[in-house]
């Protein structure tokens, strides 16, 4: 079937539905490539095991919107940047080569490092300028949020380097760890100014009534947070941290996001159903950005 077909028949539009088939083939392929890790690691450890995967499927949802609504997408790119609309393919066909590399542990010292330096231009080229000139709590959530997707893609490149031995893999997990502990304590701090807003990365979307005790999850995720930024900052327990508060916000990415993610897909408008997808995918690739700093860690 064709997708526009198959979108109509299961009531997507047909970005919504590229963007969750390019997530679901990323999470076969990465379970099929972590399974020996997820079978040898022990307890909570297994979450560990899950980084590439919670970091690659992002990836791939996001390249799928690049490619199947570029029209969308090409706001985002500077006016004064020649050839529009090739930045925008270019970007979707670099993410998703970007996460078959991560989710299949193949080059990912070239992956991982392209791939951040590419967020932190984008703060540099879009998010920063227009934080400065629009200001407002969203607008440097995304600043945080985007350097700290930056900062683990270094911590993923130094790992395939060597990780925490002398040289440049140690270089990229201590500049990379800075941008995450930054983004866990900002966060932090917002969970407990905005309690009602979903958990994890502080934006606009807030908590569906259906859930219980929504401002004690948030007051829950902003102490997980700001604990663990600090621990990064001062590269204290690091692994602890980082592997307690990851598996928390992987939790929350399946217990509230998933089907928060349902709700959306259920709703005709394509708008909605991106923006959950969205939503979804940003929080997942969160966690894989603190995840990375358990893997990098031995203590």
């Amino acid at each position: 079937m064709q997708p526009t077909i198959l979108a109509v028949f299961l009531g997507f539009s047909g970005t919504a539905l590229s963007m969750s088939a390019a997530g679901l083939t990323l999470l076969a392929i990465g379970l099929w490539a972590a399974k020996n890790d997820i079978v040898q690691a022990r307890g909570i450890d297994k979450i560990v095991a899950l980084t590439p995967l919670c970091f690659a499927i992002p990836l791939a949802v996001f390249g799928a919107e690049h490619l199947s609504s570029p029209q969308a997408l090409l706001a985002g790119v500077p006016s004064y940047m020649p050839w529009r609309m090739f930045w925008v393919y270019f970007v979707g066909i670099a993410l998703i080569a970007a996460s078959l590399s991560i989710a299949t542990r193949r080059q990912v010292r070239w992956s991982g490092l392209l791939f951040g330096a590419m967020m932190f231009l984008f703060v540099a080229m879009l998010h920063l300028p227009g934080a400065i000139t629009a200001g407002g709590r969203l607008p440097w959530t995304i600043v945080v949020r985007e350097m700290s997707f930056g900062g683990a893609g270094w911590v993923l490149a130094g790992i395939a380097m060597g990780g925490d031995r002398e040289g440049p893999g140690k270089g990229l997990i201590i500049v990379g760890r800075v941008p995450i502990a930054i983004a866990a304590i900002f966060f932090g701090v917002q969970h407990f100014l905005h309690p009602l807003g979903l958990p994890g990365v502080p934006l606009a979307k807030q908590m569906p009534p259906w859930i219980p005790v929504r401002a004690f999850i948030d007051y829950v995720t902003g102490a997980f947070l700001m604990a663990a930024g600090v621990c990064f900052l001062l590269a204290r327990k690091t692994r602890i941290a980082a592997t307690y508060l990851g598996a928390w916000i992987v939790l929350l990415v399946v217990v509230i996001y998933g089907p928060v993610l349902i709700g959306a897909l259920a709703d005709p408008s394509t708008g909605v159903q991106v923006e959950g997808v969205n939503y979804f995918a940003d929080t997942l690739l969160f966690g894989g950005a603190v995840l990375s700093l358990a893997g990098a860690n031995r203590k």
